[in-house]
């Protein structure tokens, strides 16, 4: 799976970017074609233009049906002018020609003598515009006098882009889709690549922390059926003692797993009661700290808080508790040193408990409530646990309608805050 994985974002990446560019290259080949398509249509333009003054010409001096061939047609275009003429209609003859090749942009025109003297033009035309303008001979070849047609189009520089606009619009949006589909695919498989590493961290820390217990049930069992046992009532009770302890403790882990499974549920139910938070922050000192003492630590209470009753449930308050309490320990060096500390805030009960354990780096901060998630210390979790208590922390407190924030700086400790309302 280490291996496929990268390999699959590496070949989806690259099938995405082809599609991209073979995209934009059909969008750049389209645009080139239109453009030339363009050109050819002013050009045809132009020539229907040429044989529709001819025509109207020959009509206007009455030869147009005299001639029986090409060259009679010749005959009498020689003598071929615009004077005859109006404006207006020469600007007829040049709109129905450009109307014929789809050509509807605004123009200018004006037609000259050899001696480039103006026979006739639109009243907008200016002499800048002959160096864009189209020029046409009117005249054929062996007509007495060359009579030439600048045409001015007023073309729209981006006649190409808004002719080609659905298409450029609609490829653009399947871009982004496609890039959107592809993002989202990238993301979910690092989601599974992620829930596929938790739920394998989840199961070995499971497993090591039933198996201990069970390990010693089995022993104490095997001591039980020793003949030498058998008949020792107090090491029978000792032994017994030991099975009812292991077994309270596989039930205290399968009960954090339940609880796990009813926070995901939203299946909270809490039994709301007015609580003085210091009496059961002293009483879950009390018990741990055994544990710190054992380790050279110290604990110390700064229970400094005006009002400290709040109104919230015994047994899920005190898990609040216990659990910070806990992963101070079990995050810390040797001589732990944990400060509880209490304070009136916005009609809240401030409740911060700092350790001078290993701390935690930003990506860990922003996870660290997660379920299942914890803190790698190298390649291997040398802290018991599922990865639960930090996620109930929260999970708990905002069910009372508070709040849990955490600071810490790696290798200097960890600092957790939970608000949680007072009593009326």
């Amino acid at each position: 799976m280490k291996r496929i994985f990268p390999l699959l974002v590496v070949l989806i990446t690259f099938s995405v970017l082809g599609i991209i560019l073979i995209q934009m290259s059909w969008i750049r080949d389209a645009i080139k074609l239109r453009q030339k398509q363009h050109a050819q249509d002013i050009a045809a333009a132009a020539a229907q233009i040429k044989e529709s003054v001819r025509n109207a010409y020959l009509k206007k001096t009455g030869n147009m049906d005299v001639f029986p061939d090409e060259d009679s047609k010749e005959y009498y275009l020689r003598n071929f002018t615009t004077q005859i003429f109006t404006s207006e209609e020469i600007d007829d003859i040049i709109t129905q020609s450009l109307r014929k090749y789809n050509i509807k942009d605004s123009f200018q025109f004006s037609i000259t003598n050899i001696f480039r003297s103006s026979i006739a033009a639109s009243p907008g035309y200016k002499p800048e515009y002959q160096a864009n303008a189209v020029e046409v001979v009117l005249t054929t070849d062996k007509a007495t006098y060359k009579e030439t047609l600048y045409l001015f189009i007023n073309e729209d520089r981006n006649y190409i882009l808004s002719s080609m606009g659905w298409m450029i619009i609609a490829s653009v949006i399947f871009t982004i889709i496609i890039i959107s589909a592809f993002t989202l695919t990238v993301r979910t498989l690092f989601t599974q690549k992620k829930l596929s590493e938790i739920k394998s961290d989840f199961i070995n820390n499971m497993t090591h922390e039933l198996k201990t217990p069970l390990a010693t049930i089995s022993l104490a069992i095997d001591a039980l059926t020793n003949e030498k046992v058998i008949h020792d009532t107090d090491k029978i009770k000792y032994y017994s003692a030991m099975i009812k302890d292991e077994n309270k403790r596989m039930n205290k882990q399968v009960e954090k797993i339940l609880q796990a499974a009813r926070i995901e549920k939203q299946d909270i139910k809490l039994n709301l009661q007015e609580i003085d938070a210091h009496e059961v922050i002293k009483k879950i000192a009390d018990n741990l700290l055994l544990q710190i003492q054992e380790r050279n630590g110290k604990l110390n209470l700064r229970l400094d808080a005006a009002k400290h009753k709040v109104e919230a449930d015994d047994v899920h308050f005190s898990n609040i508790i216990f659990n910070l309490l806990d992963n101070a320990i079990k995050y810390s060096k040797d001589n732990p040193e944990i400060e509880i500390e209490t304070a009136v805030f916005n009609d809240m009960l401030a409740i911060r408990v700092k350790d001078n354990g290993i701390g935690m780096n930003r990506e860990t901060q922003m996870r660290v409530f997660e379920k299942f998630y914890r803190a790698h210390t190298g390649n291997l979790h040398n802290v018991k646990g599922f990865g639960l208590g930090l996620s109930y922390v929260k999970a708990i407190t905002e069910a009372h309608n508070g709040k849990v924030r955490v600071e810490s700086t790696l290798g200097k400790g960890s600092t957790f805050t939970i608000f949680i309302p007072l009593a009326a």
